[in-house]
This record gives structure tokens, sequence and C-alpha cells, in this order.
């Protein structure tokens, strides 16, 4: 897709971990504890979702960037905050880093884009409820002094090297690191910004086939939900910018976990695929968290990880759909309120049934990995033109939100409506924006 940038993507060794498996004594029981922390998000499937929503401080009206540190920053605004959400966590030398109170936390991403987790919500109607308050109380703190939040899925304005890190140390390093295999990373952490949908799994068979269908759905996600008409301050060179992004950030965590979409896939290979990956950050008593390349296998190859070894090193795994103690599906852009909802309705109505999920299988068994980049790629150039799985996307959008219709009760399908009208006239937010 971008000469540019696939000429500036590094390619990276095999961890040394791979070639001799013998020194790691540990390793069998550590990925008996990976695969048991995964286990432990076994739990009846209600329904219920968590949703992430990042936004992005500017100054109004010519949406120049807000640094964490200057006056009026986003510290400032955390403290503004503070006062709605008591609980507080700080970096080690006591910035002030993010605020919560139950079922929300409010944190920063690298370049201080704020984020609100919520969640798990029974309905739409709570969730459109707890986002709403939200970016009303934003507009309460920001606007006396010229702010304002975007939901937008690439700072509007700024080239992401430009744009301050907060005093984060897992930051600097991971800022070190990724940009030392191209200016993607980078670009990923301080310049972009996400909708991110969560829902549960009943079993390890059910979590292994959601994973595989958010995976097929990750491109027609992405292209549904593209809203970043901008990128490093210049208009958009193509479509769905943020899959490039991902496509070149690090190979080694990002995309596609290796081998997913094979039907012998199993928690094991998942748990080998974590061990076998360098690490970047590793807890250490002097400074907190210290920098390393070596992959988690080598770091714990005589030591028992426990529950927080593993939930830190899951982690630092930044793949399309990311698996936790529940299954995070990461490719939409942020997204105005309505839009957010909306497609967290998608999802919701899509995984939401046995029928649905029979249904998704019929549109997507036998998609592979192989085809999931290629729809990538398709999307990137073509957008709601391409043809993708060998059929035009715009019919597979279609069942999609037909599909999501019928899987959510009746008196929560209206919500689905503002990504319908989308899909229904093969167009997109960074579409629309982009013709002004």
């Amino acid at each position: 897709m971008n000469t540019t940038a696939t000429q500036s993507a590094v390619e990276r060794p095999v961890p040394t971990a791979c070639a001799d498996l013998g020194s790691q004594p540990a390793r069998e029981q550590n990925i008996a504890a990976i695969v048991a922390y995964y286990e432990s998000g076994i739990k009846p499937v209600t329904g219920e979702i968590g949703i992430e929503l990042e936004h992005t401080i500017v100054k109004a009206p010519g949406e120049e960037p807000v640094s964490y540190s200057e006056e009026h920053g986003v510290h400032w605004l955390l403290e503004q905050l503070h006062r709605d959400y008591p609980e507080a966590t700080f970096a080690e030398d006591g910035d002030l880093l993010g605020v919560s109170r139950k079922s929300e936390a409010v944190t920063l991403e690298p370049a201080a884009q704020l984020e609100l987790s919520a969640g798990p919500f029974k309905s739409l109607e709570s969730a459109e409820a707890c986002f709403l308050a939200f970016e009303n109380r934003l507009e309460d703190i920001l606007s006396p002094v010229g702010l304002e939040a975007l939901t937008i899925g690439y700072h509007p304005t700024a080239r992401a090297e430009d744009l301050e890190l907060i005093p984060k140390r897992r930051y600097k390093f991971m800022n070190l690191y990724l940009g030392e295999i191209s200016p993607w990373g980078p670009r990923m952490m301080r310049g972009s910004a996400s909708t991110q949908v969560s829902i549960d799994y009943a079993s390890t068979e059910d979590c292994l086939r959601k994973l595989r269908l958010a995976y097929a759905l990750v491109p027609v996600f992405s292209l549904i939900c593209d809203n970043s008409p901008v990128f490093e301050g210049k208009q958009r060179p193509h479509k769905l910018m943020r899959t490039e992004i991902w496509k070149y950030c690090d190979p080694d965590r990002c995309g596609l976990v290796p081998g997913v979409m094979d039907e012998g896939f199993d928690m094991r290979a998942y748990a080998e695929y974590v061990l076998d990956t360098p690490a970047i950050l590793v807890s250490c008593a002097k400074h907190g968290w210290c920098y390393s390349e070596k992959t988690f296998g080598e770091l714990y190859a005589d030591t028992v990880m426990d529950v927080s070894d593993v939930e830190h090193a899951v982690s630092m795994f930044f793949n399309d759909v990311r698996l936790k103690t529940y299954i995070e599906i990461r490719p939409a852009d942020a997204l105005p309120i309505p839009y957010a909802i909306a497609y967290a309705g998608l999802v919701k109505g899509l995984f939401a049934t046995q029928e649905t999920l029979d249904a998704l299988d019929a549109l997507f068994g036998g998609v592979s990995g192989a085809d999931i980049d290629a729809a990538k790629e398709a999307l990137m150039a073509c957008g709601y033109v391409a043809e993708v799985y060998g059929r035009p996307v715009a019919d597979l959008a279609d069942r999609m939100v037909a599909i999501a219709r019928r899987g959510l009760a009746e008196s929560e399908r209206h919500y689905l409506d503002p990504l319908a009208r989308l899909v229904a006239d093969r167009v997109t937010l960074a579409d629309l924006a982009e013709r002004g």
C-alpha cells in the first residue's frame, strides 16, 4: 500500500527463546499460568459489553495540540475530574495519570489522549448515558478555557513526533522500542485514538470461535468506523489510516495472533506466542519498570509467572483482537458518541446468540489470515467499492448490520441507526469530513 512504510518496517529477528526452549525450565508452568489466566475469564455470557473511547484534547478553534504539562493541559484536566472520580493513580514521580470510580476509569494514552473505560453495561441505554455524561463534564471543564475534546482517529493538526509524551516510564520505553522498528509505532502511540468494545466468552471453545470471527470482521469494522481524514497534519493519503499504522507498528505484537485462524489453534498456542515475544518492559525493584528486549519466556525462564506477571505480559500486545479475561475488539477509530454507541451495539448484536454466531460463521467461515491481510489492503485502496473474501464489502457490511439487528432486543435496535445510515450510503465519517 505505502512503499515508504514498507521500506521503513524493519524485519525482526526470531526471539532467541524459540531457538533453545530447553533453556526455560519453567516454560511449561508458565504456559499453564497463561492458559489459566485466559480460562479465568470464562463466565456465563450475559450480553454485557465494555467500552473504551479515547479523546484528543485540542485548543479551539484551530485544533492545536494540548500537552500534559502545559497550563490548562491534560494534567490540569485530570485534577478537575478528580473531584468526580475519587480514586487516583500516579506515576513514579507523583504525576497524576488517571482517576476512577466504580465501573469507570479515566486514563491517559502516551501523548495525553484521554480515555474513558467503562462498563460492563447490560444495556446500550446505560452505556450512552455514561459516555454522554462524561463528555458533558469535559465540556463544562474545557470550554471556559478554550479547549475541546475530539473523538477522531488521528490528531487533526499535529505530527506525532511533535506531541509530548506523558511522564510515564512505560511509554518512554515503548516509544524507544517501537521507534527503532519504524516510525509507525510512535505514530500509533502519539497520534491515534480508538474505540474498543469488549465481550465475554462462556468456554474455551466459545472464546476461540469468537476470536476467529472477530478477526475476520476486523477489516469491515475498520471500514465502517473509519474516522481519520487527516494524517500527520495533512489530508490522508488513503482510507483506513489506522489500519496501516497497525500493520507496520510492530509485527511481533500487532495484527493477527499467528495461527489464530487455523482450526487447530488453541490456548496453548496463544500462551506460547506470548512467551516468545520481546517484552519491552519488565518489572524491576529500583524503577518500577525497566527496558528489556528479551522475550517473556527468557525473562521468566526459571520463574513461574504469577497473575500480575501474566496481566502485564498480555497488556503488551496490541493485536486487532486482544485476549485478556475478555475479548477486546480494537480496530475502530475514536468515534462521536452516537457512532461509538452504534458500534458497541453492532458488536453486541453480532455476538449476542448462537443464531448470530452461526450467521457469522456462514459469512466468514474459511477466512484465513492471508485473506484478512488482503482485505485490509483492498479496503485501504478502495473503501466501499472493494471486494473482500470474494464478495463486495458493501454486501458484507449490509449483512452484518442485519445480523446485529436480529441479535439486539427490539428496544435497542435503533442505536445502530447512525452507523447503519453510513453503511447504507456507502460512506464513512472520514469521507464526510473530506467533503467538508
